[in-house]
């Protein structure tokens, strides 16, 4: 993703598909400590792509900011330590 750092998504809800405004992300699964290794997705052209080891549905969603998904838990922030 140029430009920018690529946003990180999780899955910690259980949802069967997740919306989200980027095409090029970082998928990790439920939240720590519960994670899968972090995996990079790149849709390229496609609007959908299904995670390898989680098997959530991320689809791109033009309406959304890149930094914005649905449902809005999905997106991880990692914690910024002390």
């Amino acid at each position: 993703m140029s430009g920018g750092a690529v946003p990180k998504f999780s899955n910690q809800v259980g949802a069967r598909e997740i919306a989200i405004g980027v095409r090029e992300f970082t998928c990790i699964g439920a939240n720590p400590p519960f994670d899968h290794p972090h995996v990079y997705l790149d849709m390229g052209r496609e609007s959908e792509i299904v995670c390898p080891y989680c098997s959530t549905l991320y689809r791109f969603d033009a309406g959304l900011a890149p930094e914005e998904s649905r449902p809005a838990a999905a997106l991880w922030h990692e914690k910024q330590s002390a």
